[in-house]
């Protein structure tokens, strides 16, 4: 990876207003840290709602037209998730990552699919694979003829609606591809109410913290302007009236650690 990266947005784009909102301050941000790589994220669809009647999004339509206006209008670099296929082609004629799902880390085909695209590629760590397991990952990516990826670290399920993050696995996964860190699903409590999932935002900075300690390529976050009423994901998503600050303060650590070789 060549610069670190952050990569932030809604979990979901549940309209164009709240993601041109977030893009703004996120592009305030691009401006502020040049030598730091920003990326807009969201997602078209949640394929992996808890309950059927939760909110998914509202189609790839839509929600390319959203992503191609930020792209444009903020100058930013773009990201969303695919869950089939027939999706890569489509998504990569828009976005400059494609990003597949933890729950679908090892599907071949989508992986494969993904590959051929030439777009760059995050993937996100599944939930139930060790560290180690990424290797086979990232072979399939390279089998593809994929380039440029990165994985992703979100934390292990051991049941029990919870998720844990080990932080060997930062080292561990480097030795297979750049590592981007997820602070704000690494707090989330899959399922933690019942038809939706629950989150402890206040790990978020502290846990980010270690990451960064650690050594990493790049953070992930979903941000959203009133968590409290979003429609996917808000118990983990960072206000955005606090992101800038959050962001702020991690990337000084970084700079520390790298000014004093730490």
């Amino acid at each position: 990876m060549e610069k670190f990266t952050v990569i932030a947005g809604p979990c979901v784009i549940e309209n164009e207003e709240i993601c041109i909102e977030v893009a703004e301050v996120i592009r305030g941000l691009q401006e502020k840290f040049p030598d730091i790589r920003f990326v807009f994220k969201s997602s078209f669809d949640k394929a992996n709602r808890s309950s059927i009647h939760s909110f998914r999004g509202k189609g790839i339509d839509y929600g390319l037209k959203v992503l191609e206006r930020i792209k444009k209008d903020y100058n930013l670099p773009v990201l969303t998730d695919i869950h089939e296929t027939h999706q890569a082609d489509t998504v990569a004629e828009v976005v400059d990552i494609i990003q597949i799902p933890a729950f679908l880390s090892r599907q071949t085909d989508l992986l494969l699919a993904a590959a051929r695209t030439g777009k760059e590629i995050n993937i996100k760590k599944g939930q139930f694979l060790a560290p180690w397991d990424t290797k086979n990952i990232v072979e399939k990516l390279k089998f593809g003829g994929a380039k440029k990826f990165y994985l992703t670290e979100r934390g292990v399920s051991f049941g029990y609606n919870n998720l844990v993050v080990d932080f060997r696995s930062l080292p561990i996964m480097r030795q297979f591809a750049p590592v981007i860190y997820d602070a704000t699903h690494s707090i989330q409590l899959p399922g933690g109410q019942g038809s939706s999932s629950g989150g402890q935002r206040e790990f978020v900075y502290p846990l980010a913290k270690a990451a960064i300690s650690v050594g990493i390529d790049g953070l992930f976050f979903e941000t959203h302007p009133n968590p409290e009423k979003a429609l996917s994901d808000g118990p983990n998503q960072v206000p955005l009236k606090e992101f800038p600050a959050v962001i702020t303060k991690l990337l000084k650590l970084r700079e520390f650690i790298i000014e004093n070789e730490i």
